[in-house]
């Protein structure tokens, strides 16, 4: 099959999703005793094209909402997408490296998972950059008297000396222990509290419902942002780096195995708006168990989001 730029397609294969998790990598809670291949998707099996398995972290919907949409298009293409639910970034970066995941939807290689990209960059394909604007960020609630991660020093107490941040093998959590805590000097007087996205937010909305100081690890694009009340802290010493982009990134050979799923892939390029209606209808509008209605939702309300969508011939 030949991809036409801007054109419809003929759906090639059906869809076959699975929800797995990832044993060969070892570690994770995830639960489940299925195992992806050793060798990742292979061309000789599932859809006409071939079978491409996507890794992402369920919590982090930069990576949910771009998985799901991902699926939709390389399943119209005449794949088999197969969805493996990891539950931290170094499970996905050691799968991409040894084959056992084929693709990682939203990746942070640049400065948040820098330090993955070095282990093992020689055995990832990056399939090209999504969306340039991604920041590591601090958040309080709005009516939280302070503007800056600087004004956190000296003001322990109205935190109760804790930083609730998200799973401890996040970039994000590097950040805040190795440059954040030690450039504003918060050492000490803080404990950066780590377990998981989700336990991040149930702790934000209960004090924002109770109306206590809370401070939290955050990013940008993430619908939490506009979901709660909060403001982001300026970070006038830069520690938590600057805008990056975030990427597809693909097993080392991807590109050679499946040519019409990578050029595809790198066309794809999504803007503030775009990105943030994407996210909103996987993660809000839509939910859980009804993320392919939604990416039918945001490829009608977006039919040339970028310039090589797939869609269904009628």
């Amino acid at each position: 099959m030949t991809l036409r730029r801007n054109r419809t397609m003929t759906l090639a294969g059906a869809a076959l999703a699975t929800s797995l998790t990832l044993a060969a990598c070892g570690g994770g809670d995830s639960g489940g005793d299925s195992e992806a291949g050793g060798d990742g998707g292979s061309s000789e099996a599932g859809g006409a094209e071939g079978t491409i398995t996507m890794g992402f972290i369920p919590s982090w919907t930069d990576g949910l909402s771009t998985a799901y949409l991902l699926e939709d298009q390389l399943t119209k293409l005449g794949y088999e997408v197969e969805m493996e639910e990891l539950t931290e970034a170094a499970l996905l970066y050691t799968g991409l490296a040894e084959g056992d995941v084929d693709m990682y939807p939203s990746a942070w290689p640049e400065v948040t998972h820098a330090q993955y990209m070095e282990e093992y960059g020689d055995r990832i394909e990056d399939l090209g950059a999504y969306y340039d604007n991604a920041k590591l960020t601090f958040a309080v609630p709005s009516y939280t008297e302070i503007e800056s991660i600087a004004d956190l020093t000296g003001n322990a107490d109205m935190f109760n000396g804790q930083i609730i941040g998200i799973e401890p093998g996040a970039g994000l959590t590097a950040a805040t222990q190795d440059s954040v805590m030690p450039t504003y000097d918060l050492e000490g007087d803080y404990e950066l509290v780590t377990s998981s996205t989700s336990a991040m937010l149930t702790e934000l909305e209960s004090a924002i419902n109770d109306e206590e100081d809370i401070v939290v690890t955050l990013w940008q694009p993430f619908w939490a942002n506009s979901a709660f009340d909060v403001k982001t802290l300026e970070d006038p010493e830069g520690a938590l780096g600057e805008a990056e982009a975030l990427h597809f990134l693909g097993t080392q050979g991807f590109a050679e195995e499946f040519p019409e799923a990578a050029e595809l892939i790198a066309g794809i390029e999504l803007d503030d708006e775009e990105y943030g209606a994407l996210e909103d209808m996987v993660v809000n509008e839509y939910g859980e168990g009804q993320e392919a209605e939604a990416i039918d939702a945001f490829l009608e309300e977006y039919p040339d989001a970028f310039e090589t969508i797939v869609t269904e011939e009628g």
